[in-house]
């Protein structure tokens, strides 16, 4: 494989790892153009959505393209992190193109973290946003208990074999918190503990609501990627969407039951 080709290559599986961890448009491009001046490459164009790319590289032996497709992976801001850091490394001249291939290789690699850690962040999450948003101690410590059970539940829809559309995972996921919400909330009250389900509902739900796709097509929009940015908005009202369904069918349902009181 000739340097031109290979230089190509690097570029775009630089850009696909940005994409697929949630970096935004303009940082996923610039990087790309950043590593391919940095090798010597006469001439770089990338084209960047939220979901794919398509860069083109010109050489001695004619212009090389390729079109790379990105779907969303995971949010893993860490990889994110590693690759800028390799591209600031490349543009000083501190990376051959070989081991540039050896460091993306490894970035790409990297896991998470443990699920127990991220369970657990969950919950304490959950406990933190409902005490915030005026919940009681009490509060706090029933939101544990759905913002657990939200974080295992959405563990699980990860792995399933077709992933499910986001419209859908996001409503059963709120759904989750609601229903769990609600059964702290009785059991609490049969032994005199008075509880917000409101609250606790609040608190659970935060973690799922989409912030960083909301920023970034904010910061998308702002750097003039106004198609990327809108697909982003679009994207965050569906995740919101979702959400209401969710715990809207949950308290509906739950609201018929004789001697629950919502």
């Amino acid at each position: 494989m000739d340097d031109q080709k290979r230089i190509l290559e690097l570029c775009v599986d630089a850009g696909e790892t940005l994409l697929a961890n949630g970096a935004e448009i303009y940082r996923a491009q610039q990087t790309m153009e950043w590593i391919a001046h940095s090798y010597g490459a006469r001439s770089f164009h990338a084209y960047v959505l939220t979901n794919g790319l398509i860069a083109s590289l010109g050489g001695p032996d004619g212009e090389r393209a390729a079109v790379r497709g990105a779907p969303r992976v995971e949010m893993n801001l860490g990889r994110i992190s590693a690759v800028n850091e390799l591209s600031r490394e490349i543009s000083a001249g501190q990376v051959t193109l070989n081991d540039a291939f050896v460091r993306l290789a490894a970035i790409r690699a990297m896991r998470g973290y443990p699920g127990w850690m991220i369970l657990l962040a969950s919950a304490a999450a959950a406990a933190c946003f409902c005490y915030l948003f005026g919940g009681s101690a009490q509060d706090a410590l029933a939101a544990f208990v759905p913002g657990f059970a939200v974080g295992l539940f959405s563990r699980r829809l990860g792995r399933t074999r077709e992933p499910l559309n986001k419209l859908v995972s996001n409503m059963l996921s709120a759904g989750v918190v609601a229903l769990v919400s609600v059964v702290c909330v009785h059991l609490l009250g049969m032994v005199h503990i008075v509880c917000s389900v409101n609250h606790v509902i609040i608190g659970g739900i935060v973690s799922l609501m989409p912030g960083i796709a909301l920023t970034n097509g904010i910061r998308d929009v702002a750097n003039c990627d106004y198609l990327s940015g809108t697909i982003r908005a679009i994207d965050a009202v569906l995740i919101a969407a979702g959400i209401a369904l969710g715990v809207g069918i949950v308290l509906r349902i739950a609201a018929l039951i004789p001697g629950v009181h919502i």
